[in-house]
């Protein structure tokens, strides 16, 4: 058992580099080994192109060596055809007959099948090998298919004193954010961004920063931005709104003018009941659009509306050098620190919703 958590461990480790190009498919890494050694890897690199198996198998210069070897692979195999053929009817072309795999598929159109595909085959097949492991790598993904929703991710920036911006946005009619963090955890989140489908947050934060909330500061794509605009009260000439990014604004059916705004490739109109329970209901839209993660990057009323309905998943706050003395107060939970790291002054403390 435990030379089969090693090798599944490396195809975590391969699975990763596919981190923020693989979606809407989740990463996935593979080896295959002979007699103790490993004779080819491979991961996922992005949608449409080869799988983690494929690329293993094509990694192996000896073929011959395939029959008398063992693949590994951190997420069951699949057995269907989309924009790929089947990887188990590979592996079993390929003349393997002993396939370890991490973590069963929670997609419908995979789950289970692609194993009952193999043993029928008569392949040798182990299952649940660091599983808890390999369902962490696919938080995403599991997330998606199992709950109908996103993987929420919540992130702000706050003073030593608690503040999220100095002065009430009453008061702020600047449109020019308020740094509280330095160049260096600015970039972690444009990183950040880079690896996440999409990115949301309310008016209030849009009208006083008027971010572009892309990938500029790291090179990656940039997430679909979501705006949440019950009013339709941002101008034209906001950043959100240029088209440069596919961007969803969510807004009220009593919008002024709201049912004559027209959805376009790059900019969408949804509409929700702003009068029942609204992060719920954005949940609903992001799934619709098959949206698999998303970042809650704005506002103290936002993120604490995602707080209270219980519907996050994870949260990145950082802790500036700056003192406020008053301002906007941060969001308020209760959570466990899963990890804490240190940027330059900047302190960064990660919490999941367990």
């Amino acid at each position: 058992m435990k030379i089969h958590e090693k090798y599944i461990k490396r195809c975590i480790q391969l699975a990763k580099n596919g981190l923020g190009t693989t979606y809407p498919n989740p990463m996935v890494g593979s080896v295959i080994v002979h007699e103790n050694k490993i004779i080819g890897e491979g991961w996922h690199r992005k949608a449409g192109e080869p799988h983690a198996e494929v690329n293993a198998i094509n990694s192996v210069k000896d073929k011959s060596l395939l029959k008398k070897a063992t693949i590994y692979v951190s997420l069951e195999p699949c057995s269907h055809y989309g924009k790929t053929p089947p990887c188990s009817d590979l592996i079993i072309a390929s003349g393997i007959k002993k396939i370890v795999i991490g973590s069963i598929d929670p997609f419908p159109a995979v789950s289970g099948k692609g194993i009952k595909k193999l043993m029928d085959a008569g392949c040798q097949v182990t299952l649940g090998i660091l599983d808890t492991e390999c369902n962490t790598l696919n938080k995403r993904f599991f997330t998606f298919h199992k709950h109908q929703r996103p993987y929420i991710i919540l992130k702000w920036a706050q003073s030593v004193d608690g503040f999220i911006a100095p002065i009430s946005s009453e008061e702020n009619h600047t449109r020019k954010p308020v740094w509280i963090t330095n160049k260096y955890s600015q970039q972690l989140v444009h990183k950040w961004r880079s690896e996440e489908a999409a990115i949301l947050v309310g008016t209030n934060t849009a009208v006083l920063d008027n971010p572009k909330l892309n990938t500029r500061l790291w090179e990656g794509t940039n997430p679909v931005r979501i705006l949440i605009d019950q009013h339709l009260r941002l101008t034209e000439d906001s950043a959100l709104l240029d088209k440069s990014i596919k961007t969803i604004v969510i807004c009220g059916e009593e919008s002024q003018n709201s049912n004559s705004k027209t959805s376009s490739e790059y900019l969408v109109f949804e509409h929700i009941d702003f009068k029942k329970e609204v992060t719920s209901q954005i949940c609903q839209v992001l799934y619709k659009h098959s949206i698999q993660s998303v970042i809650i990057e704005g506002g103290s009323r936002t993120l604490q509306s995602f707080i209270d309905s219980g519907l996050w998943d994870e949260a990145r706050v950082f802790t500036g050098e700056v003192q406020f003395g008053k301002g906007i107060k941060a969001p308020v939970f209760d959570a466990e620190i899963k990890l804490k790291q240190e940027f330059t002054g900047d302190t960064l403390r990660i919490y999941s919703n367990d």
